[in-house]
């Protein structure tokens, strides 16, 4: 019978039937609905990460941005002996980008089409809840392409984890249909599986962090200082930080909980424990967006526990009508258990199953080891990634404040003029924004910039300068720019140190959630002409300056050389075991290619692996 009978006649069951008989009466234990609620979760995160790159990108980024592109782009050239617009294999493995093929003069107009498209295809994909291998190549694609020149602004673990998340998803559904429901492509186990180790590998690494790092984590004291001194504090941060000391030690432990104990109902095969194993993460993550705004991170950490529930626990999502069509699914699935395209996907599975396996040794050897590094990636695909946040907590809340003057010359009375963040604490009367899932990533580097040294920043000297400049864009990142409605740029910027605090409850001037006292100056004041000089700028142009990038823009090549390092002590034994039987293969050969394309590594791994497991067969056959 066509399949369309199958549909029909199930959607003709009795309409007396509500949802929940139809929920007891049916055995729901598979991933279709799943699969739909994790593209939508996704989609909605993609969306938030490409309207930031939209509304921002074009001042941090731009050609004529803080870290303009173009300049960073010349660098790597020079940095892989290129010519100009030159591309080669090499270079492009290196730093994977579409931003290789994009002439100087139309980098602004490329960074608007990446962004705008990439933000009209995730709004697609959540408005119908599926998708395709197509659709999700485009749009991990297009956020690589974004991240991987973001610099600074991008440097931070939830961009990794999004595109590990984004990457997984491509195997996930199927390759050219986008249905909802397409019976020819079940959701894929392997990526299920991966899906939970993922979330284990955050929750882990993020907890044996603190346990190695901060003194203040071991003795249950981190929380009395964290939500007065996190990056972007929110409304509800002043209350929390007002808790009891009682309540901060046991959120403390909580934290420890869930972060080295709960985790491990994630590996676990019993149904119930992987559900609240799932439970656990998603209302920790709930409680810490209530807390502060951490950009999109904690929500889309809660996406890979939507694969701790099925679609019996998910159902109460959808309408009867979707729910009856869940067992035509599993029917039609079976019927077609033993197709080609079947045999062919589960080969699919079985090869990104192995893939997933390599590239987390190195993963797994930084989790077990004494140094071990959060945040990091070893290839610059970054398809496997370790993780972690807040090793170390600071005790005192510095900031960093911009003040301008018109004063051609300045005194002792020289008024200065205070510029506002959107965002960062600055007047103690303002209260702290809500922006959680969005993120303004200049608000979040100023916090890192309060306890580094300027001259450390060299992104923070070229906002100065775009400042002093009038630069509309850079003026569009902040709340409020003393000088935008006036006739005169300011002639000098400078920037001071001041401590923070909340305010204690009914203590005077309560009214006020900060209380401030200045330190020392940050940076003393500059003019626009000193900074040229200062820098040696050679380039100028009538539009404002074009400032150098950050030094050493790949600093991520050292990974390429640890994952060929980690490849080569694991497989070694076996490509000697593999030379023995087929005879004439040189070790040297294979070591200098690899040399030469570090991204075989990963590709050539599971050609061996698989050739392997058939010299054992014969061995064991002949």
């Amino acid at each position: 019978l066509p399949p369309h009978y199958f549909i029909q006649s199930n959607l003709r069951m009795s309409k007396k039937d509500d949802k929940q008989d139809f929920i007891n009466r049916t055995e729901l234990r598979g991933f279709w609905l799943t699969r739909i609620v994790f593209l939508r979760s996704l989609a909605f995160i993609y969306c938030i990460g490409f309207a930031v790159s939209l509304f921002q990108n074009k001042a941090l980024i731009g050609s004529n941005g803080i870290l303009p592109i173009p300049a960073y782009m010349e660098q790597l050239r020079n940095h892989f002996n290129l010519k100009a617009e030159e591309v080669t294999t090499r270079s492009f493995m290196a730093v994977p980008t579409l931003f290789w093929f994009v002439v100087e003069k139309h980098t602004d107009t490329a960074l608007a089409l990446i962004s705008t498209s990439g933000l009209a295809v995730s709004v697609a994909v959540l408005l119908q809840g599926s998708a395709n291998m197509v659709i999700m190549s485009v749009l991990w694609i297009l956020y690589h392409s974004i991240v991987n020149v973001g610099q600074r602004w991008y440097s931070f673990g939830w961009e990794s984890q999004l595109l590990e998340t984004g990457f997984l998803a491509i195997w996930l559904v199927p390759v050219l249909s986008v249905q909802s429901l397409p019976f020819n492509t079940p959701t894929s186990r392997i990526c299920i599986y991966g899906y939970r180790w993922l979330l284990f590998r955050i929750m882990i690494g993020a907890g044996l962090i603190k346990i190695r790092g901060d003194k203040c984590w071991r003795d249950l004291t981190c929380m009395n200082y964290h939500y007065e001194t996190q990056p972007v504090p929110n409304p509800i941060s002043w209350f929390m930080h007002h808790a009891p000391q009682e309540w901060h030690m046991f959120e403390t432990m909580s934290n420890h909980v869930v972060e080295l104990v709960m985790p491990w109902l994630l590996l676990l095969p019993w149904r119930s424990a992987v559900a609240m194993g799932g439970v656990v993460q998603i209302l920790f993550q709930t409680v810490i967006i209530v807390s502060g705004n951490f950009s999109f991170l904690n929500w889309l950490t809660m996406l890979p526990a939507i694969f701790c529930f099925d679609d019996e626990h998910l159902s109460p999502l959808f309408s009867l009508k979707t729910l009856k069509c869940v067992p035509v699914a599993e029917k039609l699935a079976d019927r077609n258990h033993h197709r080609p395209v079947r045999y062919q996907r589960a080969v699919l599975n079985c090869m990104i199953g192995m893939f997933l396996a390599f590239l987390s040794i190195p993963v797994v050897q930084n989790l077990l080891s004494p140094n071990q590094q959060m945040n990091t990636s070893f290839e610059s695909f970054r398809l496997v990634n370790t993780y972690g946040a807040f090793g170390s907590i600071t005790k005192d809340r510095t900031e960093v404040i911009l003040e301008g003057t018109t004063d051609e010359q300045f005194t002792a009375n020289t008024r200065w003029k205070e510029f506002e963040f959107k965002c960062k604490p600055g007047r103690v009367t303002r209260t702290p924004c809500l922006i959680s899932p969005y993120h303004y990533r200049l608000d979040w580097l100023m916090w890192f910039a309060a306890f580094q040294h300027y001259q450390q920043n060299p992104w923070f000297i070229n906002l100065v300068a775009k400042l002093l400049e009038g630069d509309e864009d850079v003026r569009n990142l902040i709340a409020h720019d003393p000088f935008q409605n006036s006739s005169t740029l300011p002639k000098y910027i400078r920037a001071q140190h001041y401590g923070y605090q909340y305010t204690v409850p009914g203590s005077e001037g309560s009214g006020a959630v900060w209380t401030r006292k200045y330190l020392k100056p940050y940076m003393p004041p500059v003019s626009l002409t000193q900074l040229k000089e200062a820098t040696g700028l050679s380039r100028c142009r009538d539009d404002g300056i074009t400032v150098p990038p950050s030094p050493d823009p790949r600093e991520d090549m050292r990974h390429v050389s640890l994952l060929v390092s980690v490849w080569w002590c694991h497989v070694r034994d076996t490509l000697s075991r593999i030379s023995e039987w087929v005879g004439g293969l040189e070790l040297s050969d294979v070591r200098d290619f690899i040399s030469r394309q570090p991204i075989v590594v990963c590709i050539r791994s599971l050609g061996e692996v698989v050739l392997y497991i058939v010299y054992l067969w014969l061995e064991k056959v002949l």
